[in-house]
């Protein structure tokens, strides 16, 4: 079906940043792969290409576009490009980090960070998760204390997409342990500070490029002046931001469903088997008939799901049945056009494989599945 969610203005802004893709990300990839890291001036090539931070208003340097529509073109070229693991870093620090800053930065905050996350020179990363705690946040054990005009913040973070490149890393701490959701902060912890170390670059399944690290701190002085908002309502900031967070991760996996759907139609078209194209056998095209339908049929959920999110109306519920819904589509088709490419499914040379290992974690992170289905299902009254 014909999307019409986007205008003139978008797919000639999605044209823009396929090219900045090709020329930029895509032919150092494999390289980036390699290495388990993107450089840090990618940063400012997509800033200055207009990829980076484009919510950040003018008077700090950005180009002050709240549309999530370009956020969604940028999520979508990474897929259909096949670079997941090296644009992840990019779409963290434009759909998930920005608007903690946008939302709660006081006017001296705003000052102070804004024009070097809009430029591509402070890289931002978001530290929730620790080892042990999952999904469960209000037990979280890093602490914070008010200690002469700082927090002395104590503790350690896990799984944090961007850990290694970043230079501001809001951290969600307990600044009063006898609460639970209500003793949550977030403190921005600035590279460099005492005490704040990052440990190993994390070996992953997938995403090798998107460097993901253990971070600690070890009696970290931090001051009140990088508080984010208020203390004690971190959790309710959290939560607040997660709808968003969780359209993006489903705009990905619909995204890369498309992705390796394309790829395996125009491979199962060229390969043949016992004297005909692979896809002319009836047990194929029928794969790939319910494999069409089903990303289309998504495409167009999240499209309006994108649409009441720039309307301001996305609902918790809707941002969570998007989320599990599409990525758990993504892991189900890129399994089968594995299975569509036969041995050269197997081979990291060929895009299919490298994103059926990019695949699995999109069911995992941003909130899991089954964390998902309990948000739906909650949302029943039962």
């Amino acid at each position: 079906m014909k999307r019409t969610i986007f205008e003139d203005e978008h797919r000639d802004y999605r044209e823009s940043v396929r090219r900045f893709l090709a020329a930029e990300v895509t032919p150092h990839h494999a390289e980036w792969e390699r290495e388990g890291i993107v450089p840090r001036e990618l940063f400012a090539k997509a800033a200055e290409r207009g990829v980076l931070a484009m919510a950040v208003p003018e008077a700090y340097g950005g180009a002050g576009v709240e549309d999530f529509r370009f956020n969604q073109i940028v999520v979508e070229e990474v897929a259909y490009a096949g670079v997941a693991g090296s644009g992840l870093g990019i779409t963290l620090h434009n759909d998930i980090c920005l608007p903690y800053f946008l939302s709660y930065c006081t006017e001296e905050q705003r000052a102070r960070w804004l024009p070097g996350i809009a430029d591509g020179s402070a890289i931002t990363a978001l530290a929730m998760t620790e080892p042990g705690i999952g999904s469960d946040l209000a037990s979280m054990s890093t602490s914070a204390r008010r200690e002469d005009g700082h927090y002395v913040l104590n503790g350690a973070k896990t799984f944090i997409t961007n850990g290694i490149n970043a230079d501001l890393t809001i951290v969600a701490v307990k600044t009063d342990p006898s609460e639970r959701h209500r003793g949550i902060s977030l403190l921005v912890v600035e590279r460099g500070v005492a005490g704040f170390e990052r440990g190993r670059n994390l070996e992953k399944v997938g995403m090798h490029a998107q460097d993901t690290a253990e971070l600690f701190f070890s009696d970290v002085r931090v001051p009140v002046e990088n508080r984010l908002g208020e203390e004690g309502r971190g959790f309710h900031y959290l939560v607040s931001n997660l709808a968003q967070e969780r359209l993006s991760i489903a705009i990905a996996g619909v995204a890369a469903a498309q992705a390796a759907l394309e790829w395996t139609l125009e491979y199962v078209k060229q390969r043949t088997a016992f004297g005909q194209p692979v896809g002319a056998f009836q047990s194929a095209r029928f794969a790939l008939a319910e494999m069409k339908t089903e990303v289309e049929m998504a495409t167009v959920f999240v499209d309006q799901a994108v649409l009441a999110l720039v309307g301001g109306e996305l609902s918790a519920e809707d941002a969570a049945m998007a989320k599990w819904w599409c990525t758990e589509l993504q892991g189900r088709v890129v399994d089968r056009c594995v299975q569509l490419h036969g041995g050269y499914g197997y081979m990291l040379e060929y895009p299919i494989a490298r994103a059926y290992a990019d695949a699995r974690v999109t069911r995992i992170y941003g909130g899991t599945t089954e964390i998902m289905k309990e948000i739906v299902g909650r949302s029943l009254g039962v």
